[in-house]
């Protein structure tokens, strides 16, 4: 499967889990500094935060990553594109 050229690989389920770990963490510690430096953040950016970080975390597992040129880079920014849109229409509907 192919995003723009790039070549897209199927990550094993370790690799997937170990990914989603690590951007659960990152989540957790960018919301712990945000609180720590008293900026106040709700819970639809709290959500977009996550989504976005887990993203960054599995993309890379995928092959998509945004050091390795202009294509990478587009199609990080694509796909985050499509996914707080989803997001933000989720919570226009919900609330």
């Amino acid at each position: 499967m192919n995003i723009l050229g790039l070549p897209l690989r199927k990550p094993r389920f370790n690799e997937l889990t170990a990914a989603v770990v690590m951007g659960s963490g990152l989540w957790v510690l960018a919301v712990g500094l945000l609180h720590v430096a008293q900026i106040d953040i709700g819970k639809a950016d709290a959500g977009a935060l996550l989504l976005v970080v887990l993203w960054g975390c599995v993309s890379v597992r995928l092959g998509i990553r945004i050091g390795m040129g202009t294509r990478h880079l587009v199609a990080n920014l694509i796909v985050t594109a499509v996914l707080l849109t989803v997001y933000q229409g989720a919570w226009a509907i919900a609330g």
